[in-house]
């Protein structure tokens, strides 16, 4: 086969056999378009002959035909739905290939430039990327969409801290991004390198360029773990650890179960983070499996942050506090960890005081370390960028501040929410539906009401789930008789341990908008 690639999502080609099927399918084509009417040669393969074999190679079909001589705009938008509802890369095929080309111009899906075109684009196909995407494309499954995003695993990342408490396995948390990527959607598996918000498009990592009609951006936020000198090499061994990683939340789990007494330090680096309740929460746990062990009486437990409160919404902090003294915690606010010794098993502190700033050293027989968080750089150097390097938007339509065919959420925007998943998904069907009146050329007609929730598991079986806004003003989802979310309660346990993971592989990633339908402008409370 001789093929002609148009873009990383879309190729074309002359007549295909049956046999060259699974020679397409191990190229890497997930999907074949044929554009030649049936009969237009006596030698020619029928379409179905074609679709045959593609199905048993496990690729989607399209049959789209098309008259070389009469190619109308019918078939322009045929052909477009059907390159918006395969899986990509796509392979189109025709008697010379030239048919199929001219279609996928006609059709918007790039340009003799090179330059690919689509209705809605995402950066990023993490939580935030995949579930706007599908709730988009359950609102309006013809538009022509495309994800991209580098990485073939996804990761439901708020289990990490049930799998550094081994009440998980890592493998739980873990599943092949293409079978979570919607129906309708593109997969460009690639890095955004720049934005031109100027000219309407993205940059990839290989200098490809991509036009949208509305962006989405999302590719979340970026852990610094050089920006502590040492910490980097001694992830994983002299006892360092972190539930930031997938590869490290096994570790933790181990060092947890051998620690036999000692000092124990636990750190928090300045704002912003992600899950701003995962560094104490990793330290309860641990505590309590301590305390039953019989282990805690033996043990210095130390929480280092670099704030000021132990939570920043204060209507939770008085039930952390029974916890903090129930494991007898030393808490260090205003202590930032700048350095780690793995070899020497010291971790360096920047404190306070009244001369200035002091650095101060601590031993420790195990350290669990939640690294400094940024903005990813091509963000942060971006026309997108906010004086904080994330991307700038309105707190409440998450509209970009200057470019109304931008949207941003999770990790990666620019509003003083709690970065959680719990944001993301309630986040996801808001940006869904204003980006899809901003492509028709409407104002955002939803907004967000700042809502985040950090189920702070306090020991196993209890947990204080805290929702909260904008402003920190609570946001409870059940009503108080069910669940106090200022108390630790074993029904909200429950609810992280067994009910969350499925609403979020079977609920968000679906499209399925279950207790955060967007709340529409003008609409009652």
């Amino acid at each position: 086969m001789d093929i002609k690639h148009l873009t990383p999502m879309l190729s074309v080609t002359a007549q295909l056999k049956p046999t060259n099927v699974a020679h397409a399918a191990a190229a890497g084509f997930r999907s074949i378009v044929c554009n030649r009417p049936d009969g237009e040669s006596a030698d020619q393969p029928t379409a179905a002959q074609i679709g045959t074999a593609a199905k048993a190679a496990g690729m989607g079909f399209a049959y789209v035909p098309a008259i070389a001589s009469a190619l109308t705009d019918a078939d322009a938008m045929a052909m477009r739905n059907a390159l918006g509802n395969l899986p990509g890369p796509v392979l189109a095929y025709c008697r010379s290939g030239a048919r199929a080309e001219k279609l996928a111009e006609m059709a918007g899906s790039f340009d003799k430039g090179g330059t690919t075109h689509y209705d809605i684009l995402i950066v990023g196909g993490g939580s935030a990327g995949i579930a706007t995407a599908a709730s988009m494309l359950k609102r309006r499954r013809h538009i022509r969409l495309a994800i991209i995003e580098p990485n073939e695993a996804h990761y439901y990342q708020p289990g990490w801290t049930m799998v550094g408490a081994g009440v998980f396995d890592s493998g739980f948390t873990k599943r092949a991004q293409a079978a979570l990527i919607p129906h309708g959607a593109e997969w460009i598996k690639a890095s955004a390198s720049a934005f031109l918000p100027d000219e309407k498009q993205v940059i990839l990592d290989d200098g490809q360029r991509l036009a949208y009609g509305v962006l989405v951006v999302c590719p979340g936020i970026m852990l610094d773990w050089n920006a502590i000198p040492g910490l980097s090499d001694a992830l994983g061994k002299d006892a360092v650890t972190s539930n930031y990683r997938y590869d490290l939340a096994p570790y933790t789990n181990r060092l947890v179960r051998q620690f036999k007494g000692g000092r124990a330090l636990f750190t928090q680096p300045p704002m912003p983070i992600k899950c701003a309740g995962a560094p104490q929460k990793a330290m309860y746990l641990s505590c309590h499996r301590w305390e039953k062990s019989g282990v805690l009486s033996q043990s210095d437990v130390q929480f280092h942050s670099a704030g000021a409160v132990l939570f920043g919404v204060a209507d939770y902090v008085p039930a952390l506090m029974d916890y903090v003294e129930r494991y007898r915690i030393n808490l260090n606010f205003g202590s930032k960890l700048v350095e780690v010794d793995g070899p020497a098993k010291t971790a360096i502190f920047e404190q306070a005081d009244g001369d200035g700033v002091k650095r101060v050293a601590e031993r420790f027989d195990m350290i669990h370390v939640v690294p400094p968080q940024v903005a990813p750089d091509f963000i942060r150097t971006s026309p997108l960028a906010s004086a904080s390097g994330f991307v700038e938007v309105d707190d409440a339509t998450l509209q970009h501040a200057r470019y109304p065919d931008i949207f941003a959420l999770g990790d990666a925007c620019s509003t003083s929410n709690a970065k959680t998943m719990a944001a993301a998904r309630k986040q996801a069907p808001v940006v869904a539906v204003n980006a899809l009146a901003a492509l028709d050329g409407q104002a955002p007609v939803a907004i967000y009401d700042g809502y985040g929730s950090c189920p702070l598991t306090v020991e196993a079986g209890k947990i204080v789930l805290a929702e909260f806004g904008y402003g920190g003003n609570l946001m409870p989802s059940f009503p108080n008789w069910l669940i106090d979310g200022t108390r630790p309660s074993r029904l909200s346990w429950l609810l992280k341990d067994t009910i969350l993971p499925p609403v979020y592989w079977h609920g968000m990633l679906k499209g399925r908008e279950w207790m955060v339908k967007p709340h529409m402008i003008g609409a009652q409370a």
